[in-house]
């Protein structure tokens, strides 16, 4: 690929579905020989296809140079616990362990006017911590933050020296205090280089008020608000082109999100070899559903409560299949109408997850109305039924 030559060593990667990001931040670390490299990401079953990816890619083995480990695995070991003294005497020899929370930590035991209440930073240790001291992911980047202060950037400086090349995958999926853990980065030695699609956040990381207008996937947006001018290189077209979708998805599916670079199909001979039919977004009725799973096979996926060999939404992304059939939700519904994506704001990056797991056709299991228009980029699924004469 080439890179303008004025490039900064930080890089934003934005990528679209199936486009092999992944695979691109792999072949970014085998090609540095002679300096560490850190590849981090949020989950470990991401962490796992990384290292899968990394072993196809060299025939067997991973590079002694090269570090996989996941965010807050990274975090707890190379950002909290080498200068946690510095934060509190007390923690001196202390082992610090984590603790992973999907809501707000630190609530008390009591409540008032029937609201939670918080302990606050000067209640140090209920603050930050369990009581059997393992440290709150919601709070590990900004503990780091803090000592990286009070140590006069010492806690990054030593990260930098460690690792001369920090790459993250799934860079969408970080936020509040992570996001200034990122500045952080932009400004010390290391080269970063950060990859992901905020169009598939299915994961927070944790719900902070900082920067929470950068949440869901505004990682583009934070750069150019809140970071120093040209301190990292933004490419929002190396990417673009999936391997996985046809251009039927790509178009249909870059609707939920017009303010991102459309993303189209690759031309590789290989991803387009297959000849298929029925290639398309569908509406199929419920009376419908089981003579078009007969016909065409197609991968069930559902918002929630799926059951193997179903798929959620979200557990189905980085997945690859032929055909799906999708279940919307009744803000689905709505939009599928009128094309309103404010409508679905709290779904649509999963629903983008759904629609973008297919390589030929998009099924949505729904009661149409012969007589109604839906968005452009739908078609009414029909079966040709036997008229018996009485």
């Amino acid at each position: 690929m080439q890179l303008p030559e004025n490039m900064s060593k930080n890089r934003l990667m934005i990528a679209a579905a199936g486009s092999g990001k992944t695979t691109f931040l792999v072949k970014e670390a085998l090609s540095v020989k002679d300096k560490n490299v850190l590849i981090t990401t949020y989950t470990e079953a991401n962490e796992a296809e990384i290292r899968k990816i990394i072993v196809q890619e060299t025939k067997g083995y991973i590079p002694e140079n090269i570090t996989i480990q996941t965010w807050f695995s990274f975090l707890l070991q190379h950002g909290v616990r080498p200068y946690q003294s510095i934060m509190n005497n007390e923690l001196h020899e202390k082992k610090i362990g984590f603790h992973l929370t999907e809501e707000k930590s630190g609530c008390k035991p009591y409540k008032v006017d029937n609201k939670p209440v918080y302990w606050g930073e000067n209640d140090f240790f209920k603050y930050y911590f369990t009581k059997s001291l393992k440290i709150h992911s919601d709070k590990i980047s900004k503990f780091i933050v803090e000592c990286n202060k009070k140590t006069s950037g010492e806690v990054i400086n030593r990260i930098s020296r460690i690792y001369p090349h920090v790459y993250i995958d799934e860079v969408q999926d970080l936020a509040g205090w992570e996001l200034e853990v990122l500045n952080l980065f932009f400004n010390s030695e290391s080269n970063i280089l950060l990859v992901g699609d905020p169009r598939q956040v299915s994961y927070l990381t944790h719900h902070s008020s900082k920067y929470k207008k950068y949440k869901d996937g505004k990682i583009k947006e934070f750069i150019e608000n809140e970071c120093e001018k040209d301190i990292c290189y933004i490419d929002e077209t190396s990417l673009k082109r999936s391997h996985r979708n046809n251009k039927l998805i790509c178009d249909f599916s870059s609707k939920l999100f017009p303010e991102y670079t459309l993303c189209v199909p690759c031309t590789c001979e290989i991803c387009r070899s297959c000849s298929v039919t029925n290639e398309g977004i569908f509406l199929i009725k419920e009376e419908d559903v089981k003579e078009y799973c007969e016909k065409h096979s197609p991968t069930i996926l559902r918002f929630s409560k799926a059951i193997y060999p179903e798929w959620n939404y979200g557990k189905s992304k980085g997945m690859s299949f032929d055909r799906v059939l999708i279940y919307p939700t009744d803000k689905i519904r709505e939009y599928l109408k009128d094309g309103n994506t404010s409508k679905i704001e709290t779904v649509k990056a999963k629903f983008y997850v759904a629609l973008t797991r297919a390589r030929y056709s998009v099924g949505i299991a729904y009661d149409y109305n012969d007589n109604t228009e839906y968005i452009e980029g739908l078609r009414k699924y029909k079966v040709k039924r036997e008229i018996v004469n009485n």
